[in-house]
């Protein structure tokens, strides 16, 4: 290896380079030297793709190369060789609406290999094929080494010991090193790479970025704005107050051009002053007539502020039963409900409420949202089948009235972020109502939580209020650095789970089981 190193560069391949390439590719391939490229399918490849051809040169001389062509990625599902995928060197295969970059060639002249430009010269693939909108990357990777254990390891063999470190082959740990993922078996792959045994492996890397073409007018959001309303609990005459101050809110966070809008668990309550006579199940039955009003005002709001509103919780009575539910009213007018699933002992015990018993994840413009009710996110399960269906954020409103118990709140969704790999905001309520029976005080301080990673808040609070204090809390989230954390984080909480040990699966309702 050269240590007199002066500069590194990486450039476009062009006709100038052909002889020094023509000698790397001598040098590279010993066991191979007649079967070097031709002047000619260089200059095919420039002219047909000449950002896919690129070279690494140290000291101005030619030190590697990495040529790629476009393809469709429906040549990878079946078999195919190397002169199928080139169309026997012509490189007519190349179709510039195709949605694979698939990599031809790749080598290091042997005296500079050590110095990792074989990384730098993956790292241009992945970063062209995120620039052209492409799905991945695809070749066909040679084994080297097989030839040493073919007559006892099969090729699926030979890769899995190859993965597990139990054997060496320098391409194939490279390919792995550098987030390159194993397929399938590629029989009769290339012609005189007898090292290989004439076997390939078709290795893939995924686009995390990549967006399926759409007629739409608006792509994925890549950077989501939450506002999160820590609501102070207060007297109000009426519904119209309510509603007012609401309003209020929904005007502050959409001037900021939110995306969502936050409220907490049972923000409505001091509605129930009007109702402090009777009994608590009493009570908050009658608040609950206000619900499908409140819903529809919403609604309405969300449409006319251009916002996604997730509008806490309310109580809701359904065939008779009692229960604690929210709904997501996005800015096209829709509307979704969401229930809370787990009664705490005075929700049960004063209240008389039902657990409901439908766990969804919601789509929206901003990606894929879920909402767990205040205790429901102390119950792990909940955000992990959220997170099974690709969920981004995570809301949790909620309403506490001691400090022990807002920390239970927000420990636990701090794990859920960090478990589940997504952002998690919870909004809860301040003040006291002292005319409102099991409503007497509340304690709060809203945040938006983040997993913990290099990319990421390294306490894994990306925003927070201040404790008891009635205000808004806006923060941006940059949803590609959840793509990048599922793939390249320093752990992975999805990917490590050992379920070949334990898994997670969703029972049928209570009501589809009794045939409702």
């Amino acid at each position: 290896m050269k240590t007199n190193i002066e500069n590194i560069e990486l450039q476009y391949l062009t006709l100038k380079d052909y002889q020094e390439l023509k000698e790397a590719m001598i040098e590279a391939y010993p066991s191979m030297q007649e079967d070097y490229w031709q002047k000619a399918d260089i200059r095919s490849l420039i002219r047909k793709f000449p950002e896919g051809q690129v070279v690494i040169k140290i000291n101005n001389s030619l030190a590697g190369c990495a040529l790629s062509i476009i393809v469709d990625s429906g040549v990878l599902d079946g078999a195919h060789t190397y002169e199928d995928i080139t169309g026997n060197d012509s490189f007519n295969t190349h179709t510039p609406e195709g949605d694979v970059l698939y990599g031809i060639d790749i080598f290091i002249k042997p005296e500079f290999r050590g110095l990792r430009l074989g990384r730098r010269l993956y790292d241009y693939r992945k970063e062209l094929t995120e620039k052209l909108n492409l799905k991945g990357i695809a070749f066909g990777g040679r084994m080297p080494n097989y030839h040493l254990h073919s007559g006892e390891l099969t090729p699926k063999q030979y890769i899995d010991k190859v993965r597990r470190r139990e054997l060496d082959d320098p391409v194939l740990n490279f390919q792995i090193a550098n987030d390159f993922h194993p397929s399938k078996i590629m029989k009769g792959y290339l012609k005189g790479d007898n090292d290989s045994n004439g076997f390939a492996v078709l290795m893939e890397w995924d686009n995390i970025y990549y967006e399926k073409p759409t007629r739409k007018a608006a792509g994925r959001k890549k950077v989501v704005r939450l506002g999160l309303v820590q609501w102070q609990m207060r007297h109000y005459k009426d519904l119209d107050g309510v509603m007012q101050q609401a309003e209020y809110f929904l005007d502050s966070v959409s001037e900021y051009r939110s995306d969502f809008a936050l409220f907490p668990e049972f923000f409505n309550a001091p509605l129930m002053a009007a109702y402090n006579h009777l009994p608590e199940s009493e009570a908050i039955r009658m608040l609950a007539q206000h619900t499908p009003e409140v819903v529809r005002r919403f609604s309405e709001l969300a449409i006319s502020y251009n916002i996604n509103v997730i509008t806490g919780s309310m109580p809701e009575i359904r065939d008779g039963l009692l229960y604690n539910a929210g709904y997501l009213c996005r800015r096209d007018g829709t509307t979704e409900r969401y229930d809370k699933l787990h009664m705490t002992p005075d929700e049960a015990r004063l209240w008389g409420m039902q657990g409901g018993d439908t766990l969804r994840s919601f789509d929206t413009d901003c990606g894929k949202v879920g909402v767990l009710i205040c205790y429901d996110v102390e119950f792990p399960e909940l955000s992990r089948l959220l997170a099974d269906e690709g969920l981004d954020i995570l809301f949790v409103p909620f309403l506490t009235d001691t400090q022990n118990g807002y920390s239970r709140v927000r420990n636990c969704a701090q794990a859920r972020a960090i478990e589940n790999e997504c952002y998690v905001a919870i909004a809860g309520s301040v003040g006291n109502l002292p005319k409102v029976h099991n409503m007497d005080i509340q304690y709060a301080q809203s945040a938006v939580l983040t997993p913990c990673d290099f990319a990421f808040p390294s306490d894994g609070v990306k925003a927070e209020a201040t404790p008891n204090t009635e205000m808004i809390l806006i923060a941006d989230l940059d949803m590609d650095l959840l793509l990048e954390l599922n793939q390249l984080g320093s752990v992975r909480n999805l990917k490590d789970r050992r379920l070949d040990l334990f898994e997670l699966k969703r029972k049928r309702s209570r009501r589809r089981e009794s045939g409702e």
